[in-house]
Order: C-alpha cells, then sequence, then structure tokens
C-alpha cells in the first residue's frame, strides 16, 4: 500500500492545475466556465495518477455547474484504492468578479474514511483551534459561542475576530455579534477558508460561523482535523423546510445530530490540498505568464500532522498535462 504521504506531491499538482484551469476565466463573469476549466484540469492530472481512485462527491451538482460526476473513477486503476472529495473552486463566483480567497481544493483519504452530507440546502458550521475541544456545542447561543471560545484562548472580545460569509441568512447572528463589539471580518464565498485561518493557532481569526453547503464541511474538516482544530456541523433549516428535512433522513443524516470533524473525517490516514486561485487570507493567487504560471499551494496530512506550503512554477509547452492545453491558455 503506498503511503499517502508518498502521494501527498501527486495530489498538490491537482489542485495546482484546477487553480491553474479556473484562473485563466478570473474576472470574466461567468462562473460555470471557471469551473468547467477548473475540472477539466484536475482530472487530466487525477487520471494520470496510478491509483483506484473515486470522487465520492464534488461540489457543483446542486447548481447544475461543471462538476466530477458522483462516484467518478479517477487514476490509472491500478494502486491504493483512495476516495476524494473535491471542490475544483471554491469561491466560484468570488473569482468571476476578480475578487479575493478563491482556492481548488480537495481531501483524499483510503476509501470509506469521509461522510459527506449532501448538497441539499445548509448547514451551521462553527470552527475555531484546539484551545475550545470539547467546550462548544451547537446547542449554545451565538453569544455563548463567542464569550466561550474568547475566555478559553484569553482574548477580550474587542480583539475577538469571526470569519463569516456576507449573506443575508447571516443577519441575526451578525446583528448579535455586533452588539458584542468583536470584529467581524465578511468573506463574499468560500467558507474552507475561513475555517482553516479560524483553526490555525496565531492566525488572527478565531471562529468561522454561518451556513455554509454540505461538501465543503467535509473537505474542511478535514484540514481542522490536521490542524488539531475543532469543527461542528449540524442540518440548518431556519424555515422549517419539512421536505428537505425528509429528503435529507431518506438520505442517511441524523438532522438532530451535531457533526464533528471526526465524524465527517474518520481514521488518521488523511490529506487535505489546497491551492490559490485568486489571492487571499490562507494563500496567493495564480501568476500567469506566456510561458507558464506560479501557484502557491498548501498540504496539510495525518498522522504526522505535517502542514507544508509550497510554491510551483509550471513551464506550459513541453508539460505532459499542460501542452494540451496551450491554445487555450
Amino acid at each position: 500500500m503506498v503511503s499517502l504521504r508518498a502521494l501527498a506531491p501527486s495530489l498538490t499538482r491537482v489542485t495546482v492545475a484546477g487553480a491553474i484551469g479556473g484562473v485563466l476565466h478570473v474576472g470574466h463573469g461567468d462562473c460555470d466556465l471557471i469551473d468547467a476549466k477548473a475540472v477539466e484540469f484536475s482530472r487530466a492530472v487525477l487520471n494520470q495518477m496510478d491509483i483506484d481512485g473515486e470522487v465520492i462527491c464534488c461540489e457543483g451538482p446542486k447548481d447544475h455547474a461543471p462538476a466530477f460526476e458522483r462516484r467518478e473513477k479517477v487514476g490509472s486503476g491500478n494502486g491504493p484504492a483512495l476516495e476524494f472529495v473535491v471542490d475544483p473552486v471554491d469561491g466560484t463566483t468570488a473569482a468571476s468578479k476578480g475578487r479575493k480567497d478563491s482556492i481548488s481544493a480537495l481531501t483524499c483519504a483510503p476509501r470509506g474514511c469521509f461522510q459527506v452530507l449532501p448538497d441539499d440546502g445548509y448547514y451551521f458550521k462553527v470552527a475555531t483551534d484546539y484551545h475550545s475541544i470539547g467546550n462548544l456545542s451547537l446547542d449554545m447561543s451565538v453569544e455563548e459561542i463567542v464569550r466561550t471560545i474568547a475566555q478559553a484562548k484569553n482574548v477580550v472580545l474587542e480583539k475577538f475576530t469571526v470569519i463569516m460569509l456576507d449573506r443575508d441568512r447571516h443577519n441575526d447572528i451578525l446583528k448579535v455579534l455586533r452588539q458584542l463589539g468583536v470584529k467581524v471580518i465578511l468573506i463574499s464565498d468560500g467558507d474552507i477558508v475561513g475555517a482553516i485561518v479560524a483553526a490555525t493557532p496565531n492566525s488572527g481569526f478565531d471562529l468561522l460561523i454561518g451556513a455554509g453547503a454540505g461538501p465543503e464541511a467535509t473537505i474542511a474538516a478535514t484540514a481542522v482535523k490536521c490542524l488539531g482544530g475543532v469543527l461542528l456541523v449540524r442540518v440548518w433549516n431556519p424555515t422549517g423546510d419539512v421536505a428537505r428535512v425528509e429528503r435529507l433522513k431518506q438520505a442517511g443524516v441524523d438532522v438532530a445530530k451535531t457533526y464533528d470533524e471526526h465524524e465527517l473525517a474518520k481514521g488518521d490516514e488523511l490529506v487535505f490540498v489546497a491551492s490559490g486561485v485568486t489571492k487571499g487570507e490562507l494563500l496567493d493567487g495564480v501568476r500567469l505568464s506566456r510561458a507558464g504560471a506560479t501557484v502557491n499551494s498548501i498540504c496539510m496530512r495525518l498522522p504526522s500532522g505535517t502542514i507544508e506550503k509550497s510554491e510551483t512554477t509550471i513551464h506550459f509547452k513541453n508539460h505532459p498535462v499542460y501542452k494540451q492545453f496551450v491554445n487555450e491558455i
């Protein structure tokens, strides 16, 4: 069995490809084109790998965006049996508008390790670092969550920083945060990045809170677990949508349960990889040149807990993958 540690450089190449594919149409206002190219480029690299791989989930189908097929086979078919959750571009809308914090991300593990919440509506998420392990519950109010984390980290509320998606659905949460006097950083897209920076000690961010999609929760859970932090996720259903609750139950979701990073990403052999599409809090964006591109990436893995940042420079013309796309680039 080839270790995931040995495969980590190849997995980084997958998100590098997704970032390069996605960046080609940053600022053009076309989300589908960004997703399509990110999928095309990352698929080309995945299928060069000597693995028996399966993409068990890819963010995008709910919105009819280009994506990997559910249970799509990837790799040569020869090698370790692995599963992937992929978000070719997390923050597609932001990328289409030339905004920050878009990444290409994936998680990888041996078969049977990931639980992915269906891409059906939103899930309430809280992420923070190791200081609050065992002390948080989603039954707490927003104020209780903030005060518990602030006390655990010995941070006064005036210097406490929350990162949250800028969405109308978060207006009530934002009102509470404003009343508490904490700093709130509102991001246009990409709660994977938000969860990671909140779970990273001394990052300048203390908490991610708010409602987001299901597949991103599993990707974030892998990174948060590698960082030793906390991620709590539960079905978010403020309108009492009975039909959605029944769909989720049929899909095997416990609608009353709080899922954590250990349940969404099981085991101790896990890899999270991301590459920056546009500049953001976690990674710099792709820098294109006439001959190629420079891409910044991060790779986290268990059991070692190793976190590696890297910069990759690609020359397109003679590259075994990119030369087929030279005319598009």
